[in-house]
C-alpha cells in the first residue's frame, strides 16, 4: 500500500518529531487507534505526580517554541500578534491548572461507605471514584489555534483524566498545530510516557472525522466549532454499534437584555461596550453578544443613534481564513435581506479579501418573533438589536430561543431585582449568566462554565472551559468488597494522596 509504504508504519512515526500523515484508508486509522488503546492501561497507572508533571512540562515545551510559534500563527490566523501571545500564555497556564488540579486529587470524587456487618440486611463495603474512559478524539478549533486546539482545554483535561489522545488537527492552521504537537511529543520523550500518549492526524476528508468517531478504541469526543459540523460528529457516534459521549461546543448569539433604567443612565457608554464585544477579534468568539433585546423608549432610541456611529468607526482585520469570511458574508446577506431587517451602521471601509464588514441591524419584536431564521448565529462581526414593544414580548422572545452559552443583563441592582422573573428565564438558557459586563472573555478557572442547553452544546452538564471540564473524559466505578492492595490510591483507608474524601457521609481527609 503507497501510504504504508511513505509512512513506513510505526518505525517512521518512531523516527519523526511529528507525525501528520494525510489518513485515506482504515488501515491506518486502525493503527493508531489501536496504538492509543495500548498505550491507555499504562498512562492511566501514572500517578498523580507523574501526570501532573508531564502536563506541566508540555507547557514549558510549548512556550520555548518562542517566537516562531506566534509567527506561524499570525501567518496562518491572521490573528495579531498580542492575541496570540496572550492565547499562548492561556493554553500553557490552563495545562498547569490540570497539573495541580491533578496533584490535589479530590476531583476524583471519591466515596466510601464502610461496610456494616451487623446490620440487617448487612451492608458491603463499597467505594467509588471516577476513572478515565479511555482514548478519547479531540478535534481542533479554527478560532483558537492554540487555546482550544492542539494543546488546548480538551486534549489538557482529557490528559489530566488519564486518557490517551488522537488530536485532529484543524485544516485552518497546520503549521501551527504540527509545531505544538512536536512540543507534547518532546514532553513525551522527557517524561517516559508511552510513545503514542497523544497522536496527532491532519487532513480534510470528512471521511476522516467519521473513521475516527466510529473507531470501537475511541471512548469520548471533544469538539468546538460550527453546528453542522458538531451534529455530524454526534450522529457518527450514535451510528456506532457502542454509542460514546460527544462534547460539542456548537456556537451561541449569546442574549444582552438592556434593561430600561440602566439604558436611561448610559445609553452612549452602553452603545459603545456593545459594538466593542460584537465586532471584537471580527466576532469570530463563540461568546459573541450577537443579540441585543431592549424595550422601546426614547432612552433606546438615543443608543440606537449611538452603536449606528461606533460601528463604522471601528478597526478592522481580515478573518481567521477564506472558509470563514465566506460563510460570514453569505449568512449576513441572507439575514440582511430578511424582510423588516434595517441597518443601523457598518464598517464605512470597503471590505477587501477576507475583511468583513461589520454590520449592526434593527428589527421589531413581532418581525423578529416570526422568523426563526433571524434567531440563528452569524459567526462574525454582525448583532440584531430587537426592539421589544412590551416586557411580556421581550420573555417571549426568550422563551422561544434556542440554548445558549451566556445570556447578558445590562441593569441596575434594583430593577433585576424588579424583573426577577426576566433572569429566571436567563438561568433556564444559558449556562453562564452575566450582569454589567460583556461575555466576550472567559476565564479558565473552577467556577466557569463554558456551556449550555442544546444547541450551544450537546450536554449542558459539562464545560469545556475550566477545571470541570476534567468530568467529561471519566466516569464513576464502584468498588464492593474489594480487596484493599487492589484498590486504586484514592479510594485506599490510608488515603496516600492525603485528597478530600466524603466517607460515611462526611468530607474528610
Amino acid at each position: 500500500m503507497e501510504l504504508q509504504k511513505d509512512l513506513n508504519c510505526s518505525d517512521k512515526i518512531a523516527q519523526q518529531n511529528l507525525f501528520i500523515p494525510q489518513i485515506s484508508t482504515a488501515i491506518m486509522i486502525d493503527q493508531i487507534m489501536q496504538q492509543a488503546a495500548a498505550a491507555f492501561p499504562e498512562y492511566r497507572r501514572l500517578d498523580a505526580d507523574a501526570r501532573a508533571t508531564f502536563l506541566e512540562r508540555i507547557a514549558t515545551e510549548i512556550e520555548a517554541l518562542g517566537d516562531a510559534l506566534i509567527h506561524t500563527a499570525m501567518a496562518e490566523s491572521n490573528l495579531p500578534e498580542a492575541r496570540l501571545q496572550g492565547e499562548r500564555g492561556r493554553t500553557a497556564n490552563q495545562l498547569r491548572l490540570f497539573a495541580n488540579l491533578v496533584r490535589e486529587g479530590s476531583w476524583v470524587e471519591a466515596v466510601i461507605d464502610t461496610a456494616l456487618p451487623e446490620r440487617v440486611p448487612a451492608r458491603p463495603d463499597l467505594r467509588k471514584m471516577l476513572s478515565p474512559l479511555g482514548p478519547v478524539v479531540v478535534f481542533g478549533a479554527s478560532n483558537f489555534p492554540l487555546a482550544f486546539s492542539t494543546a488546548g482545554g480538551d486534549t489538557a483535561s482529557a490528559l489530566a483524566a488519564g486518557c490517551t489522545v488522537v488530536i485532529k488537527g484543524h485544516p485552518g492552521h497546520p503549521k501551527t498545530s504540527a509545531m505544538v504537537f512536536g512540543a507534547i511529543q518532546s514532553a513525551i520523550a522527557a517524561c517516559g510516557l508511552p510513545e503514542f500518549t497523544v497522536q496527532h492526524v491532519e487532513g480534510t476528508d470528512f471521511a476522516l472525522g467519521k473513521a475516527l468517531v466510529q473507531h470501537p478504541a475511541i471512548k469520548a469526543v471533544g469538539f468546538t466549532g460550527s453546528y453542522a459540523g458538531g451534529t455530524a460528529l454526534v450522529e457518527y457516534a450514535r451510528e456506532r454499534k457502542q454509542p460514546i459521549p460527544v462534547f460539542a461546543e456548537m456556537g451561541s448569539i449569546n442574549p444582552v437584555i438592556l434593561l430600561p433604567e440602566i439604558l436611561a443612565a448610559q445609553p452612549e457608554a452602553l452603545a459603545k461596550q456593545l459594538a466593542g464585544s460584537f465586532t471584537l477579534g471580527m466576532g469570530q468568539f463563540c461568546t459573541k453578544p450577537g443579540l441585543i433585546l431592549a424595550l422601546e423608549s426614547e432612552e433606546l432610541d438615543i443608543f440606537l443613534k449611538a452603536i449606528g456611529h461606533e460601528v463604522p468607526a471601528l478597526p478592522t482585520m481580515p478573518m481567521l481564513h477564506g472558509g470563514i469570511h465566506a460563510a460570514y458574508t453569505k449568512n449576513l446577506h441572507l439575514a440582511l435581506e430578511q424582510p423588516g431587517l434595517g441597518v443601523l451602521g457598518k464598517t464605512e471601509k470597503e471590505a477587501e479579501g477576507i475583511v468583513p464588514t461589520a454590520t449592526v441591524a434593527l428589527v421589531d419584536g413581532d418581525t423578529f418573533l416570526a422568523n426563526p431564521l433571524l434567531h440563528q448565529e452569524v459567526f462574525g462581526p454582525y448583532a440584531l438589536i430587537v426592539k421589544c414593544t412590551s416586557k411580556a414580548q421581550l420573555a417571549n422572545i426568550l422563551q422561544h430561543l434556542e440554548g445558549q452559552l451566556t445570556l447578558t443583563f445590562m441593569a441596575t441592582e434594583a430593577e433585576a431585582i424588579v424583573h426577577a422573573d426576566l433572569v429566571e428565564l436567563g438561568q433556564d438558557l444559558a449556562g453562564r449568566v452575566i450582569f454589567n459586563g460583556v461575555p466576550t472573555g472567559v476565564e479558565v478557572v473552577a467556577s466557569m462554565q463554558h456551556g449550555g442547553p442544546y444547541p450551544a452544546t450537546t450536554d449542558s452538564r459539562f464545560t469545556s472551559v475550566g477545571s470541570d471540564g476534567i468530568k467529561r473524559w471519566a466516569r464513576p466505578i464502584c468498588f464492593q468488597n474489594y480487596p484493599a492492595q487492589l484498590l486504586p490510591a484514592e479510594l485506599q483507608n490510608e488515603n496516600p494522596g492525603n485528597i478530600w474524601r466524603l466517607v460515611d457521609g462526611s468530607f474528610t481527609k
